[in-house]
């Protein structure tokens, strides 16, 4: 995994885990901000597993079939992620 990789996934890891003031030194050393509104976090978890899936060199139609195996989640949140992970593919996700 390169380092341009692995920041982009501890990044939004980061923000979607500091959401309590006990989490304010890791939102600082990452540059993040807390509380981030509930659209804004779906898209960094879309963006998450988009990233994750692609560094594990997953092909689009092996990711697509993963998600097909999520049955409690939502369809949007699937599309969502599949979608992301195509923006990856692109180079335009980092």
């Amino acid at each position: 995994m390169s380092s341009a990789a692995a920041f982009a996934v501890v990044k939004r890891a980061a923000q979607l885990i500091c959401t309590t003031p006990q989490f304010d030194a890791l939102a600082k050393e990452v540059s993040t901000a807390l509380k981030l509104p509930a659209a804004a976090r779906a898209k960094l978890r879309a963006e998450l597993d988009g990233l994750v899936a692609s560094l594990y060199a997953l092909t689009e139609s092996e990711f697509a079939h993963i998600l097909t195996t999520f049955a409690l989640v939502a369809e949007g949140v699937k599309a969502a992620a599949l979608e992301a992970y195509r923006t990856v593919a692109k180079g335009e996700l980092k």
